[in-house]
């Protein structure tokens, strides 16, 4: 299989992911808009998932820009990822059903602790396939950003049974480490676009 061809496949479930996210808000049966008051925690939560979503498409995008060739493993690293993020719509509305109760706010940590695992072993897949001094492995460095982001999660877990809101503090920090795109391959590329 080609790089093109798991980029295109990504792509696809991504957009799937996003779709059944957005399907989770209901619309109101009122025209009054304060009927949108009791969606407010929904869309909030939802537009969390749909950066943190976000965030995985782009970087995985900005990776690939690097990457010369794939195997086996790294489908199969690729699956792994494309797993944890199909559950990020499940967690999302069980965590609104229940009003951000303890456990579904650390089964949602769980899931962003699980993606983020993923992306770390879909890297390592693919440094596994490059060599040392290759685009990606320059680009990806020591992944700073990626370690500190999995010492969040674990950090967030068992926070969530304590003070649920603090938890979902970190899993906002975390998305804003991230929110901009990985500018280490920016950087990497910045010549090749000029």
């Amino acid at each position: 299989m080609t790089k093109g061809r798991l980029e295109a496949f990504t792509d696809g479930v991504i957009a799937v992911i996003i779709t059944i996210m957005v399907l989770e808000l209901k619309i109101p049966h009122d025209a009054d808009p304060k009927a949108l008051m009791p969606l407010i925690p929904v869309f909030l939560s939802y537009v969390l998932s749909f950066v943190f979503v976000g965030i995985y498409w782009n970087n995985h995008h900005h990776m690939f820009h690097a990457v010369h060739h794939v195997n086996g493993a790294t489908l199969w690293a690729n699956l792994h990822l494309l797993f944890w993020l199909s559950l990020v719509p499940f967690v999302t509305g069980w965590m609104n059903e229940n009003h951000f109760a303890a456990l579904q706010v650390a089964a949602y940590g769980l899931v962003l602790l699980g993606a983020a695992c993923a992306y770390t072993i879909l890297t390592r897949a693919l440094l596994a396939t490059h060599a040392k001094d290759s685009q990606l492995a320059n680009a990806l460095g020591k992944d700073f950003k990626g370690k500190i982001s999995v010492a969040i999660y674990v950090a967030a877990l068992p926070l969530a049974f304590v003070h649920p809101w603090i938890a979902c503090g970190l899993y906002v920090l975390v998305a804003a480490i991230w929110l901009f795109p990985d500018r280490r391959f920016e950087k990497l590329f910045k010549g090749e676009m000029t």
